[in-house]
């Protein structure tokens, strides 16, 4: 399931998948591949993403369905 939360968190902060990988001390492909729902992020790296984006676990993570 693609995490578009996440992209869409990310536009509104205007980086690049490079430059949120950079500050949370990932690959490029690490967040592009969360991002299309094809990598399940360790919880840490979850709060890094979170706090990078000034959003809650809830915000990006939790699924509404």
């Amino acid at each position: 399931m693609k995490n578009i939360k996440l992209k869409m968190a990310r536009a509104e902060h205007d980086l690049s998948q490079e430059e949120l990988a950079k500050r949370v001390g990932v690959s490029r492909q690490t967040i592009g591949l969360i991002e299309l729902g094809k990598y399940n992020p360790t919880l840490s790296l979850c709060k890094a993403i979170c706090k990078a984006l000034s959003k809650t676990l809830d915000e990006l993570f939790w699924d509404d369905d």
